[in-house]
């Protein structure tokens, strides 16, 4: 009997090729689970794979709604296209004379290479940001095509570059770096990711722009993910079982700590433009809730990095010491996890710091000091988000690290376990 319940094996030799196994574990060690934490922790699953399902079902948008609102937002004019063209020459930014004279600093000189007027050539003004870019000739970018009026020509405008064969090359060289390393494992990854790119894109966003309530959408979405991730990246094993159930509990930690933080500090969720057009345009999306949502999100890759790990320690540790009790056995595993905890919390606000650099940068050009912009809601998001995340992560290991522990065998006379 092989899969999810069956965990017997025989000793894998030195130097063996891979493929023994399903679990997760850099020794891929097998143990004899007693029936009964196999069939708590499996029957536990069980019944939470049964309400995800339930919860895509009650939660699925509707497609009417959805697509009233899909495109409902006018982004150009009536008529207005985007075609591509070809930089010819970039003429660099400079300031504006004094005497007010015209000059061709800021300008793009570029050949349609699509539509009406494929082959014309243009000159269109840029920002001086874009003209830093390092355009070079042969460049793409994409105008905007305003059609005239009354037989008048139609007039160009500068929109943004054309950037999606770097975007291709960098996309197709990550999946051959992962695949060349990793292999299997990272070629299951990468299928996982895929997944995970469906249920968001398939069923979370259309459900959130529906009006469906955030938090659920996001727990039931994340669990649907997690559930096919876990077991396609890890393969099919109690070990895996125990991580997927430590990150489910952490997933449910996480929501109920960023649920209080967000509704505690008042946060509106509307820092950007992208809030804004929300709450205009779609009114039914309660941004509070969505925040909270984006948390649990957020942290589904560095939570299911550390319940991953925690269930390997702990059926290692077994395997190499079978006489530890339990206590030890936990005690051991909770010494390997505070290892992992400090390094990965440095993993979320960096992330997190990155991302908002910008914004990091932008404030400190105010004349009011740190500690005074604090709580503007810029920031106050971002140190939600941060600490929100991190404290489920962390909640998450000893989570983990007990489900590990009660599922593995213990030892083998306790009377004699010291």
């Amino acid at each position: 009997m092989t899969g999810v319940g069956s965990h017997r094996a025989e000793p894998t030799p030195p130097g063996s090729g891979p493929g023994h196994s399903h679990s997760h574990a850099h020794g891929d060690t097998e143990l004899e689970v007693r029936p009964l934490p196999r069939l708590v922790l499996l029957g536990v699953l069980a019944a939470v794979a049964v309400v995800t399902v339930v919860g895509v079902v009650l939660l699925w948008p509707d497609r009417g709604e959805v697509d009233r609102l899909q495109g409902s937002v006018g982004f150009a004019a009536e008529g207005t296209t985007f075609p591509e063209a070809t930089v010819d020459r970039v003429q660099k930014a400079c300031p504006t004379p004094s005497d007010g004279t015209e000059t061709d600093c800021g300008q793009l000189e570029v050949t349609l290479a699509e539509g009406p007027d494929d082959g014309t050539e243009v000159s269109v003004g840029i920002p001086p940001q874009v003209a830093a870019a390092g355009l070079e000739e042969g460049d793409r970018v994409v105008l905007l095509r305003t059609p005239g009026a009354d037989g008048q020509p139609a007039t160009y405008g500068y929109f943004e570059i054309e950037r999606s064969t770097p975007l291709w090359l960098v996309g197709g060289l990550f999946v051959l770096v992962v695949v060349a390393v990793a292999r299997l494992r990272g070629l299951m990854a990468l299928v996982g990711l895929g997944v995970a790119g469906v249920v968001i894109g398939g069923f979370a966003v259309p459900a959130l722009l529906a009006g469906e309530s955030a938090v659920p959408v996001a727990l039931v979405a994340s669990a649907a993910i997690m559930f096919v991730v876990l077991y396609t990246t890890h393969g099919l094993s109690l070990r895996t079982s125990a991580a997927l159930a430590g990150t489910l509990a952490g997933m449910v930690l996480t929501a109920g700590i960023g649920w209080w933080a967000v509704t505690s500090a008042h946060l509106t969720g509307v820092v950007d433009e992208g809030g804004q057009v929300l709450s205009t345009y779609a009114g039914a999306v309660r941004l509070q809730d969505l925040l909270v949502a984006a948390v649990v999100i957020a942290g589904l890759g560095v939570l299911n990095d550390v319940t991953i790990t925690q269930a390997s320690a702990v059926w290692e540790l077994r395997a190499a010491a079978p006489g530890l009790s339990r206590a030890r056995l936990f005690t051991s595993a909770m010494r390997i996890g505070r290892d992992h905890i400090a390094s990965t919390i440095y993993t979320i606000v960096f992330a997190y710091a990155g991302t908002s650099l910008t914004l990091l940068l932008a404030v400190s050009l105010y004349d009011r000091s740190w500690l005074d912009l604090l709580g503007t809601e810029e920031i106050a998001e971002e140190l939600v988000r941060s600490f929100a995340s991190s404290i489920g992560l962390v909640l998450a290991v000893p989570a983990t690290t007990a489900i590990a522990v009660l599922t593995v065998p213990g030892p083998p006379d306790p009377l004699e376990v010291s």
